[in-house]
This record gives structure tokens, sequence and C-alpha cells, in this order.
């Protein structure tokens, strides 16, 4: 490609969202075929969804991974640069290779940054001596390489004080370690811990009542408003702050899953699309941003009040492709974005509570039964359809 180019739509981030809203422009707008361009550096896509799953050992991780080239939508040109700044008043961004690409339109729907080095010793530590996490493809499959040797002793799943990618996910790996430390016959010598920013289980009290009785089943130690702050791979010990005291308290480890910090990517943090937050500062119901009309934010690297989801990004998606169709029309925007996310939440194996709920925090569900309630048909939907939903639904614009 040359040094410079130009593009009708710009789209910053090759994940769930960047190609999902491609491949609706497309399917809204066939004169749109090569007009619009995908920017982002990686080789790969990942369902990330699954990884619980294959810190589970419920699923492998290789069927989690697909060439990028394979999901980039057919008249949608691909940039495998790496984003570097924006100029949102000229209408153009450069990336960290030296390529300058000018826009009518940018979508940016780049993600979250996974930040390993803020908490001490994390990153030297992780698939090591039993400290763990599913928020790696490269480390996932430790997480099950200690919960099916573990013998006994202090096993430690943690929250952080940031938002994160699916924010149920770091008790659902917690809820599956325990199942099988009771088919392995070690539970009764081991105690499980949830040390959890969070002032709760879960912030919807209708799932959150049933979350409860589940630890109270399965005699999990819960810790709330714990922030870790440092591992200590040589004597096994994992420091916490007390977020309303700002005590220190340190926890020996046998094993322990940690969930890392994380934040909107640093090159959107400093640029002017973002909030004092370091977000995407759109609008919540169009996705439109507050201060450049034509620029859109949609998934983890916006402020929308909502958990970050790829479920989300399923409703933001239309939001933002039918806006931007309109926008380029002269129209108004009439899409409007409810806030809908979805944590399934997995409880065990065979067992799901699928949460579905609005920016009221009121459940918006879309099954004929109690979706408070853990079953088995739920924990099939995510692992069997929801992958196949994604691929070859959701990516191609369908769904």
């Amino acid at each position: 490609m040359a040094n410079k180019m130009h593009y009708t739509v710009a789209i910053v981030g090759a994940g769930s969202a960047g190609v999902s809203v491609a491949a609706r422009l497309i399917r809204g707008a066939g004169k749109l075929r090569g007009q619009i361009v995908i920017i982002d550096p990686a080789a790969k896509h990942y369902y990330q969804p699954l990884w619980t799953l294959v810190g589970g050992g419920a699923a492998r991780k290789e069927v989690t991974e697909r060439d990028q080239a394979s999901v980039i939508p057919d008249g949608v040109d691909w940039l495998q640069e790496s984003v570097e700044l924006f100029w949102p008043e000229e209408k153009w961004l450069q990336t960290l290779e030296g390529t300058r690409v000018s826009y009518d339109y940018l979508v940016v729907a780049a993600g979250i940054q996974i930040d390993w080095d803020r908490i001490k010793g994390l990153k030297e530590s992780i698939g090591k001596n039993g400290v763990c996490s599913n928020y790696s493809y490269q480390y996932v499959d430790s997480t099950w390489e200690f919960i099916r040797s573990f013998t006994g002793g202090h096993a430690i799943f943690t929250q952080p004080n940031t938002p994160v990618k699916c924010g149920g996910a770091p008790q659902k790996i917690m809820y599956l370690a325990d199942d099988y430390f009771r088919k392995s016959g070690v539970r009764s010598k081991s105690q499980v811990t949830f040390c959890s920013a969070n002032a709760n289980i879960f912030a919807v009290k209708k799932y959150a009542d049933t979350l409860e009785k589940v630890i109270v089943r399965k005699q999990i130690d819960t810790r709330y408003r714990r922030n870790l702050i440092e591992i200590k791979p040589e004597t096994k010990e994992a420091v916490f702050q007390h977020l309303d005291t700002n005590e220190l308290e340190t926890l020996k480890y046998d094993m322990i899953h940690v969930t890392p910090p994380m934040q909107a990517p640093d090159f959107i943090a400093k640029s002017a699309l973002a909030d004092a937050g370091g977000w995407v500062d759109v609008d919540k119901f169009t996705l439109q941003h507050k201060r450049y009309d034509n620029v859109f934010g949609i998934g983890d690297c916006s402020n929308l009040p909502t958990s970050k989801t790829g479920a989300a990004i399923r409703k933001q998606a239309p939001t933002v492709a039918l806006n931007l169709l309109s926008l380029m029309k002269g129209e108004p925007l009439a899409a409007e974005y409810d806030g809908y996310t979805s944590c399934p939440l997995v409880t065990g194996y065979n067992k799901l509570v699928l949460a579905e709920f609005d920016y009221n925090l009121t459940p918006q569900e879309s099954f004929p039964f109690d979706q408070s309630q853990e079953r088995m048909s739920m924990y099939l939907l995510k692992k069997e359809a929801l992958p196949i939903m994604y691929w070859d639904g959701m990516l191609k614009g369908l769904m």
C-alpha cells in the first residue's frame, strides 16, 4: 500500500466490533466496496469468550483462533499496521509504520489494553509455579494445567479495580476449578478464595442472588474491595490493597488465577478522541462521538456505561452501521443502543446462568424462562452455539 491513502470509512481495530461493522456497512451499501479499510496489526483473530472453558479443560484453545485475513469482509481492505496518532479535525490518522490514512468517516473499535505490568511481579510469573490467567491465548493452557495438577492448598481468583473484558469471567473459572477439585478429590483439603475489587459478586440483583447461593454451596471465601497489587513468586504470596482502608493484606497461595488490570489503549487515551478516563467519548445511545460528528466508537475502547462483552458489541454494531449510513445520506441518526449486554455465567461444568441486562441493570432476557437459574441448556448454548453464531453470523454482519 502507498504511504498515503484515502478511504470513505476507516475502521481502527479488526476485532469483533470492527469486523462486524465493516460487514454491515458492505451489506447496507454495496457502493462502499473498496472504500473501507480496517487497520489492525494482529495476524490472528480470537474468539475469546471460549477461553474460560479452555482454562477449565472443557475446550481446546486452537478452535478459538483463525487467521485475521479469513474474517476480513470481502470488499474491505486490511492495513496490517498499528495506529499511533489521530488528527480528527483534519480527518486523518497515522500508523506507527508511517502510513497516513485520510477518511470521511472513522469508526474506533480498538478493544481494550491489558496491562500485565501494573501488578508487580505478574509479568515474570505468569504461566509458572501456579500463577495463571485466562486473559492470554499464550498462557490460557497453564490455567488448566494448574487446576488439574492441584493437590490441595489455597487457590485464589482475582478481579481488578478496572473495567475488564467480560466482567463475569474472573469468577467463572473459579467455579469450574471448584468443580474439578471436587471431582479429583482435593476440595476437602483446599481453600478457594475470590478476591475482588468490586463491592459485590454481580451488579444485577436477580443474578447476584443466584451467584450468592453458588458461593455458599461451593464454600468459597469472598473478599471484596481487595485489589491485587503484587505477586511474590519466590514465597508464593499475593499482596492485596483494601480499596476502602488502603490496608495491605498478604495471602499465601498454591495457585492463583489473575485477571490483569485493563484500560483504554494508550494511542486512544492520549488522543483528542478520549474522555477524561482515556476512553473514546461517545453518545451512549447513538455511539456517535460527542465532539466529532463523523466519528463513532464501539466496543471495549468506548466509554459506554455497560459491561464490555461480545454480546454488547453484537447489539452496538447495527447501531453504528445504521447511524453511519444515515449520516452519509444526511438523515437523522435513528438507531439507538439501550446498553444491552450479556454475561453467560458458567457456575460449573454443564451449569450456566445467562445474565442479560441493559443500561438500567434491568434484565432483558431472550428465553421464555427464568435465566437466573443454573441450566445445562445455557451451558451448551455458550459452548456449542455461540461460537458458530460468532464466526458465521456476527462477523458476517448477519446478526
